[in-house]
């Protein structure tokens, strides 16, 4: 009969978890402690977190999740123990590719928009593992570099959801081998957590070794080093108001502290010269941010890696990347995209982390010309050049990202570069530039002046009418432009003097500015013009020879079809 009545209520928890809405709760507050070590690659958290209904309906049971690789302890409300399940749950949003779940019945169903506060304890090891990525084909080797987190004897370094669920979330299964699965979950889950605030007090026991381990977590956090004997206990504390797009990630080493507050450099030995280049690059990178989007004032910090062939992450302020090489140009370009952050602090995804890529054309411009920032975004437009094709071919579908709510960072990184690139081009460096200043992120909120803030302010700064360019591109995602050349005329006045009339067609959903330029014996001329979406429009450009070929857009513009930019004009 025991048996018979445990089975039932399991048979409740399964039935309950087969109907369950994963997301119907979003975690709006952590304050954790988080307990470390290494020696064992173990970790041990415990805290509390307040859990908001979002769904339309009460709901008693709520899925907690974490890493695979962690076990539930303990789950309380109002300081009494809550009945709770824990199995796996199959999700690459960890990189073991599974989660532990535990599926809680609370005392009382919470109504919508209520929160409720739970205790938590979980524990078990984060040692490295590429499960998630070689079940998809990716080299073992390949996937080492790429999935890096870990706590280890020597170094640890563990992001957040996405990578390691090291803290609790709530979210659907994600699978990589399902088209954008697993970055649409990632995407749902940061846009409903990006107002949560979070806060981890992290502690690492009995580390040893000769040289003082560094623990880095939110840059600037507070941290100390306390010596036990022959060990150690290193400590640092993150937090975040607002998560935004932050992935809360802290590593540990035997860190070379060459720190210069606000900035924070932590090189690992043997990484001497490549510290120095981050060092030397320091400079010329605040002076160019600092003209372009005012004195940086938050802390920044860069972090190395013990794996020279890691993939650099970043993360808010804090970049990790390896310093085992020498490369001032990449060393300034880092710099220059951490500084933007500082400076220009925003909790929109396309203003914060757009400005930031933009920044990094600019200054690729600055050393190597325009081309050389053109080539920059290139590669960026390969990011969403798909995905944008398949809106422009449905735009009556609402399909796509619009930049002013995505949290997809193909978008909020990339085609945001673009379109901070193309605003630049329209507005002019000084007018982009004041209104950059003027910027604040309080200001760009859902309570007034928000979403039209940014576009009003470089509307003021550039006396010019962009209401078209952000529906097209900040408010919308209509897709991508296709610009030709639909005609062209040349002529000569009576005196002689050679004109030529050019108009060009956008066959695309999405209108901009474009750049053409006109070949002649001797020379080219480049000249701008806005063309609408599914429009045309002409001008008219004089010429000091005979015109033998126009180039439409230089770059500056995705677009969806590049293959008709070349128009060559014969003689009659």
């Amino acid at each position: 009969m025991k048996f018979f009545c445990v089975f039932c209520v399991l048979c409740g928890f399964a039935s309950a978890a087969w109907a369950l809405e994963r997301e119907a709760f979003t975690i709006t507050k952590y304050d954790l402690e988080i307990r470390l070590e290494p020696e064992q690659q173990r970790l041990g958290a415990r805290g509390e977190i307040t859990l908001r209904n979002d769904s339309a309906h009460p709901q008693k049971i709520v899925a907690l999740q974490i890493s695979s690789s962690l076990d539930w302890r303990s789950i309380r409300v109002d300081g009494k123990a809550v009945q709770f399940v824990s199995q796996p749950y199959v999700s690459d949003i960890d990189h073991t590719g599974a989660l532990s779940e535990a599926i809680v019945t609370l005392p009382v169903a919470i109504k919508p928009k209520d929160s409720v506060e739970l205790e938590i304890g979980y524990e078990g090891v984060i040692p490295l593992d590429v499960t998630r990525l070689v079940r998809v084909g990716v080299p073992e080797g390949f996937a080492k570099h790429s999935s890096w987190d870990q706590i280890s004897p020597s170094f640890t370094a563990v992001r957040g959801a996405g990578y390691v669920a090291w803290y609790p979330i709530t979210t659907e299964s994600a699978d990589f081998s399902e088209g954008n699965s697993l970055f649409e979950v990632v995407d749902r889950w940061k846009a409903r957590e990006a107002g949560s605030e979070f806060k981890a007090k992290l502690v690492a026991s009995g580390v040893t070794g000769e040289a003082p381990r560094f623990m880095i977590c939110s840059p600037g956090g507070q941290g100390s080093i306390e010596a036990m004997g022959r060990a150690q206990q290193v400590s640092a504390e993150c937090s975040w108001t607002r998560l935004g797009a932050v992935t809360p990630t802290f590593a540990l080493a035997n860190y070379h502290d060459l720190s210069k507050p606000p900035f924070y450099l932590f090189s690992l030995p043997g990484h001497e010269e490549g510290a120095a280049t981050y060092s030397n690059a320091l400079d010329p990178a605040m002076k160019f941010v600092t003209e372009w989007f005012g004195k940086p004032s938050a802390p920044v910090a860069i972090a190395d890696f013990s794996d020279p062939q890691s993939a650099p992450f970043e993360s808010g302020t804090l970049l990790m990347a390896s310093m085992a090489t020498e490369d001032s140009k990449l060393a300034g370009i880092n710099l220059v995209h951490e500084l933007v952050h500082s400076a220009v602090p925003s909790s929109r995804p396309w203003v914060y982390e757009g400005l930031a890529h933009f920044a990094e054309a600019m200054y690729r411009q600055e050393q190597g010309g325009r081309q050389a920032a053109l080539d920059f975004l290139g590669l960026h437009r390969v990011a969403f050049l798909d995905s944008e094709k398949e809106v422009s071919a449905a735009p009556e579908k609402k399909v796509g990202q619009p930049l002013a709510v995505t949290f997809d960072e193909t978008y909020y990184r990339s085609k945001a570069a673009y379109v901070w690139w193309m605003l630049r081009d329209m507005a002019g460096d000084d007018a982009l530039k004041e209104a950059i200043r003027k910027y604040r992120a309080e200001d760009d909120n859902d309570n007034g002046k928000a979403p039209k803030y940014v576009e009003r302010l470089i509307e003021a700064a550039a006396k010019r009418d962009l209401s078209w360019f952000f529906d097209d591109w900040v408010y919308q995602d209509r897709g991508l432009p296709d610009f030709h050349v639909q005609s062209v005329h040349p002529w000569k006045t009576e005196k002689g003097v050679q004109f030529i009339t050019v108009t060009l067609e956008n066959l695309g959903s999405a209108g901009a500015e474009v750049p053409f330029t006109i070949l002649f014996e001797g020379g080219e001329i480049t000249k701008r013009i806005e063309v609408r979406a599914k429009a045309t429009a002409t001008t008219r450009v004089e010429l000091p020879g005979t015109a033998s070929e126009i180039v439409v857009n230089d770059g500056s513009v995705p677009e969806s079809d590049l293959t008709n930019n070349v128009f060559k004009i014969f003689a009659p």
